[in-house]
Parts: C-alpha cells; sequence; structure tokens
C-alpha cells in the first residue's frame, strides 16, 4: 500500500455524523506529534467546526474565502496550534458559502501551501455538492471515514463512485472503519471489518473504537491524541505508520482495551 507517497489527501464521507472531522483533527494532530509539519484546511464553509475541536475558534483572524478575496495569502491566514507548533490551521468562513469558493481556488490555495508541509489533510463537508467538489479538486487521495452502518457504508459506496469519477484509482483511497463496537459486532448487531471491506471492495487503512474518551475530549476543544493515556491515540499511530508505508496489522489497532473488549475484538478479525 505505497500510500506515502501521497501529501495532500482529502478527509471525505458520504455521510453526516461518522466522525470526520475528528477523524481530520486528530491523524493531523499524531502526524504532528510524530515531527511532520501539517496544514489542515477545514472546507465546510458555512459550517466550519475544525477550528472548534482544536480549539482554535478564539485565534481564527482570516480564513479561506480572506484567501481567495485576496485579503491576504494562504500563508498568512495559517492559525498555529497551541501545543503542536508544527500544525496548522486554514479555517473556513461561517458566513461565505460554498459557492463562493471554487475548485480552482482551493487548488491555488494548496499550491500555496504545498511546499511547505509534509502532509495537507482537507475537511470535506458531508456529501456530494459543490464543497465536495472543491475539496477533492487538489487532493492526491483520499480518506473515506465510515462507521460500521449500512446507510454510512452505502454512502460510503457512492463517494468511492464518485471519486473515481475524479480520477482516484483504488491505491488512492482509504477506508477508515470508525466508532467501531466489537461487542456489538461479535453479537452479529453490526457489520465487522471483513464485513464492510468485501461491500465496498477496498482494504481498511485503521480501525477506531467507539470511545467515550473522544466525546469527552472534542467537547474540552482538545483533540482526544493530545490526551495523556488514552487507548485510542494507538489506533491513530498505527494509521499514520501505514501512511508511511510500514505494514502494521489491523489488530495492533485495538491493543490495550480491556481484556474482554480485546478478545471479543480479536475473535472477529479470526473470523476471516
Amino acid at each position: 500500500m505505497p500510500v506515502q507517497k501521497y501529501k495532500v489527501f482529502v478527509v471525505t464521507s458520504g455521510k453526516g455524523g461518522v466522525g470526520k472531522t475528528t477523524f481530520t483533527a486528530n491523524l493531523g494532530c499524531t502526524l504532528a506529534k510524530m515531527g511532520e509539519r501539517v496544514c489542515l484546511i477545514d472546507a465546510d464553509i458555512g459550517l466550519k467546526n475544525l477550528d472548534v475541536v482544536l480549539g482554535l475558534e478564539n485565534r481564527i483572524i482570516y480564513t479561506s474565502f480572506d484567501v481567495v478575496n485576496g485579503t491576504v495569502s494562504a500563508k498568512e491566514a495559517l492559525v498555529k496550534h497551541k501545543q503542536l507548533k508544527n500544525l496548522y490551521l486554514l479555517a473556513a468562513s461561517q458566513v461565505a458559502t460554498k459557492e463562493m469558493m471554487s475548485p480552482e481556488d482551493m487548488k491555488r490555495i494548496v499550491q500555496e501551501l504545498y511546499d511547505d508541509f509534509d502532509y495537507i489533510l482537507i475537511d470535506s463537508p458531508a456529501g456530494i455538492e459543490r464543497g465536495f467538489r472543491n475539496s477533492v479538486a487538489p487532493a492526491e487521495a483520499a480518506f473515506i471515514v465510515t462507521t460500521p452502518e449500512l446507510p454510512a457504508i452505502s454512502d460510503a459506496d457512492r463517494v468511492i463512485g464518485l471519486l473515481e469519477n475524479y480520477g482516484f484509482t483504488d491505491e488512492k483511497m482509504f477506508i477508515v472503519l470508525n466508532k467501531f463496537k466489537p461487542h456489538m459486532a461479535k453479537r452479529g448487531d453490526m457489520l465487522d471489518r471483513t464485513d464492510v471491506e468485501k461491500a465496498l471492495a477496498m482494504r481498511i487503512i485503521g480501525v477506531i473504537p467507539d470511545s467515550e474518551e473522544v466525546i469527552v475530549a472534542t467537547n474540552k476543544g482538545i483533540p482526544v491524541v493530545l490526551e495523556d493515556g488514552v487507548v485510542i491515540g494507538r489506533s491513530f499511530e498505527n494509521i499514520v505508520r501505514r501512511i508511511k508505508g510500514e505494514e502494521v496489522p489491523i489488530d495492533e489497532d485495538i491493543k490495550g482495551l480491556s481484556k474482554g473488549l480485546l478478545s471479543s475484538l480479536l475473535s472477529i478479525f479470526k473470523k476471516r
């Protein structure tokens, strides 16, 4: 899986509420913690919340809309993260609309930032309208975030088809299975990883267990991976290692869970 050759990723989903923005924030923080220079771009114009998840909403002076209008450059509009000095955010405007930005505008923004960062993650709005097209335009590869529920899987499948129309091949699309509950999958009440891979005909790059830690951290405006001792941080670290080309087994994502939970999840993976 030659993921390491890509720098600009769009993080997308067909369905809202699957944890896409939280994933973007935590993956960006994990990359930065591991020494990479990272830029996060909130492309959800009008409904922005990546700044809130990062705890940076009070530090926003300029947004991508100011860049498009020529008020400032993309670099001047960036906000540095409070703790991770190699992590930056280009915020979205809350008063603008998606129609006020074009795919060409987004391409120019990314082009201006390209040489200054190791990774650029674009948080796409849910759905397949103008905001999606803006987000996809400059991306080299895509993370497709889904949850193990049929509506989310169906919408993810539709997004994969759209991405293919934009020229994304299987090698450029990576599925993230979020909010996974192993005990429900074991009972047959939730799809497991194998089910999702078969439904989408695509490999999963990471499994993120459902966790109350994420909810608590998000409500504090702190990405969960910046909290000490959180188990879920391992999932994000493993995804980064896979991005860098390491072969890390998927079951490593759930190490550190409670013994009962771990046994349940491992038994699910062994069913393949």
